[in-house]
Formats: C-alpha cells, structure tokens, sequence
C-alpha cells in the first residue's frame, strides 16, 4: 500500500480495455469504507460509462482529453437529500440546509474519492483528478439531474494506462508539516522550500511558453486568475444557494 501512495502518478491516456463492473463494484466498495461524518454517509458517486453522456459533460470540463479518453468517470457529490429524506419518513426533521452541513458532505465526498483512487492503483489501473467540478457546477447539476441537498465536488477518471508519465513534485515535508503549533515562513523558507519546484526543466519550459519571468506567475496570471477565481466563486455560491445549503 505504501507503495501504491508513494508512486502515484496522474495518467491522462487510458487504453481501450474497459473496466470489469466487477473490478469497478470492488474498488467503489473500498471507496466506501471511507471515514465518514457521523457515519451518515453523505454523498453520492455518480459513474459514467455512456459515450453520449461523455460528449454532454465533456465541455462542463472544458474539453480536457483525459475526459472522453477514460472508459469510467466518476463524479464525487456532497448528498443530503437522501439523508434528509430518511428522516423525513422516520418522522425527524433534519437541519442540514446549511454551510456546515455542505462542508461534512463535501469533506465525506473526497475522503471518499480518496479511497477510490488508492483501491484503484491498487489494482493498476490509472486515475486523474479533476478540480474543474466547481467550476461548471451548475451545468454538471442540470446533465446529471442532481436534486436539491446534492452537489458535485469532484471528478475522478479511471482506466488502464497508455502512458508511463515521470512522477510530479512535490514539496518536501518540512514545508508542509508543522509541530504543535504554526511555523510561518521567512522568505528564505519560501526560496528554499520552493526551489525543487521551480528548478525542473518542465516547469522552467512551462514559464517560457507562456512567457512569464517565474513560476508563480503561470499560477496567479494563467492558471487560476483572480478574475476566474471570483466569477466561479460566485457560480458556486449560487450553486450551493440553489441546492439549499445556504438557507441561512
């Protein structure tokens, strides 16, 4: 298992091989026996196979490849309507259309993912996160007819490898772990934490070609602008007033 967690890879080219439903219903079973919030449960997976529903979600996450290429998608939701549904027919009145029932869900939904991912490598095959769920929430809501008290929060594909791709980096642990209490870091930390992520040839490539002096700009100019970052912050917001968690 440790090895399985240590040389996670992302892998965005899948072969034709499809997924064996029995293979699939042993790894979304592992996905389950995630952690949950009061063991309620709290979400839902929803799994895509369909080649027609594929072509209708695949602009909601803005025509990544990875997408369509993948013979299984699964799309991870923050769910109380079931919950709340259940204690409406054992006559209790559930509280849950609130920010703070949206956070359990959202955390039981990704511990959930999480599982997934892992049982899934366990067993070879190759998985791709996608964070463009919160982007196009609203959209994926109406394609996959998700009622009120359910949320998408993220995508996850699933396939057999075509590629071999060299592991990404990441910080080291001293930049990510803290002792009892919060260290924050000096400006030589920052030089000397960030180094092994802005020393690789690939990521000294990636600020030419989008021709920028540093790193950090690729991020804060291109990637996730501040102007995105409100515009979909906003569409969420939305989202989550819409499907009744912030009847505040």
């Amino acid at each position: 298992m440790m090895d399985v967690l240590l040389n996670h890879r992302t892998i965005r080219k899948y072969t034709d091989q499809p997924i064996d439903e029995s293979l699939l219903n042993e790894i979304l079973t592992a996905g389950t026996r995630a952690s949950t919030t009061g063991n309620m449960q709290v979400y839902s997976i929803v799994v895509t196979r369909d080649e027609e529903m594929k072509e209708k979600l695949a602009p909601t996450h803005f025509g990544q490849p990875v997408f369509k290429n993948a013979p299984v998608s699964l799309t991870f939701c923050a769910d109380f309507n079931r919950f709340n549904k259940w204690c409406r027919q054992r006559n209790a009145e559930p509280g849950y259309d609130n920010f703070q029932s949206f956070v359990a869900a959202a955390i039981d939904a990704l511990l959930v993912a999480q599982n997934v991912c892992v049982a899934a490598e366990s067993k070879g095959l190759g998985i791709c996160y996608l964070g463009t769920v919160t982007y196009n929430a609203d959209k994926i809501i109406d394609i996959l007819n998700l009622p009120r008290g359910v949320v998408p929060v993220a995508t996850v594909t699933l396939g057999w490898p075509d590629e071999d791709p060299v592991q990404t980096e990441r910080l080291p642990l001293e930049a990510v772990v803290h002792q009892e209490t919060y260290k924050d870091y000096s400006e030589e930390d920052i030089n000397r934490l960030y180094r092994e992520k802005e020393e690789p040839e690939a990521n000294k490539q990636f600020v030419a070609e989008n021709n920028k002096e540093t790193l950090a700009q690729v991020f804060t100019d291109v990637r996730y602008t501040k102007a995105n970052n409100e515009h979909f912050s906003k569409v969420y917001l939305d989202v989550l007033k819409k499907q009744g968690f912030l009847d505040l």
